[in-house]
């Protein structure tokens, strides 16, 4: 209660938190405002038998699920940021713009106008597989509504891109993982009505073993998110002139989990890719090819294909994305430059060889941990035999590191606002 009552004391705190809530508000009023000409009242029910589908209304922050005018979310905006980060490793130039302030403020203004033909095509092939699974849209998919619908859609993800923005200009958390945050916590009132509306003694087993998984799953993230590993470095003291530098110990942080979220999403595209490219062959004149497609839907349909695919995917992609963003050789070179080392270890090349050593092995850890999280929903339906009471782990990974980061930016800003006040 005290910490809460610090931050209400501080007006710039109190003042950032406010608007906060009331653009969460302005978002959760725009997640039920149906595109135009749309009928999305069976959208739910697909939803909830697809879980493919699922886990994207999961990162459309819930917006899906009532095909509002922000039914997908932020979606094309992190495709584009990754897509534009990936070219970092292609592109020499692009690589040299991450590295300097100008450079990285050009690549996110890219990314957001990347964003827009993402959107178009991503809000028209929405369109299209919900009318082709009988999603009930209701729309002539050659007339005038379709079009409304793809432009409207297209809107709502460039204003969810804006507020993230603003909310981000706060510095109290990232705005793309809040908005994501406040779509999932929004559904938790629906399920527990569900659940309880439902409940009978014969579930009580079950509950209890959703509880256990729950409380299991949150306590597996925080100690996962959290944890790193140190590795010590050493520098050499150097004299320059009258004074003498170095002679310091440091260390490098390498986190378990240091993907985050982004090899969930490298392995969503691929899982959904398949299964919605069949869609559009299904009505081929070719029998071989609508029998094909037929397949591919059905085998991806199929729990245990899917929890392997997924798991495999989501394990593979831990460790080509940290390749991205961690460079061993880089480190190293940063380490000799600067005169230091690691403790028995040789400058240069060894020590890049000893940086890629230990990382392996905590990716083996936390890329584990992660798949397993990922399939987590899958695990709880074999459990319980229940299609209500699922851990879904993505979610749980999406609000347990937000509110993390949000306790941490929170107790920054108090702590800088009480040292320029002594």
């Amino acid at each position: 209660m005290n910490w809460i009552f610090r931050v209400f004391r501080i007006k710039e705190l109190r003042t950032s938190i406010l608007i906060v809530l009331g653009m969460l508000v302005v978002f959760r009023l725009a997640a039920h405002i149906p595109v135009p000409g749309v009928d999305a009242s069976s959208i739910s029910q697909f939803l909830a038998s697809n879980q493919i589908l699922g886990l994207l209304n999961v990162f459309s922050g819930g917006t899906l699920e009532s095909f509002s005018i922000v039914a997908l979310g932020v979606g094309p905006y992190i495709t584009s940021s990754i897509i534009f980060q990936l070219l970092g490793m292609i592109v020499p130039r692009m690589e040299e713009l991450q590295k300097e302030e100008q450079g990285r403020r050009k690549i996110t203004q890219w990314s957001r106008i990347a964003t827009v033909p993402l959107a178009l095509l991503q809000a028209y092939g929405l369109i299209i597989l919900f009318s082709q699974q009988g999603g009930g849209l209701g729309l002539d998919l050659r007339g005038f509504e379709t079009l409304l619908a793809v432009i409207t859609m297209t809107a709502g993800t460039i204003f969810l891109m804006w507020l993230g923005e603003l909310i981000s200009e706060r510095n109290i958390g990232n705005g793309i993982s809040i908005l994501i945050f406040a779509g999932i916590i929004a559904g938790l009132p629906t399920f527990f009505q569900q659940t309880f509306a439902t409940f009978d003694r014969s579930q009580l087993f079950d509950i209890l073993l959703f509880i256990i998984l729950f409380v299991v799953t949150i306590l597996a993230v925080v100690l996962i998110n959290e944890g790193q590993r140190n590795i010590p470095v050493q520098y050499a003291r150097m004299q320059q002139g009258a004074r003498s530098l170095g002679g310091v110990s440091s260390h490098i942080p390498l986190r378990v989990n240091m993907g985050g979220m982004i090899p969930i999403i490298f392995a969503i595209s691929l899982v959904l890719f398949p299964p919605t490219m069949a869609q559009f062959f299904l009505q081929a004149k070719s029998a071989w090819i609508a029998g094909a497609a037929q397949w591919v839907i059905q085998i991806f349909q199929n729990q245990l294909f899917y929890a392997i695919i997924y798991f495999l995917l989501v394990f593979g992609f831990t460790f080509f994305y940290a390749g991205v963003v961690f460079r061993p050789e880089q480190i190293a070179e940063n380490i000799q430059k600067q005169g230091g080392f690691i403790p028995g270890i040789r400058p240069g090349r060894a020590t890049a060889e000893y940086l890629q050593w230990v990382t392996n092995r905590i990716l083996f850890v936390g890329g584990f941990y992660l798949a397993t999280i990922a399939i987590l929903p899958n695990i709880a339906q074999y459990l319980t035999g229940s299609q209500q009471l699922i851990v879904g782990g993505s979610s749980v990974i999406i609000v347990v590191s937000v509110v993390i980061d949000l306790i941490k930016q929170v107790e920054a800003q108090i702590a800088m606002h009480e040292y320029e006040y002594r």
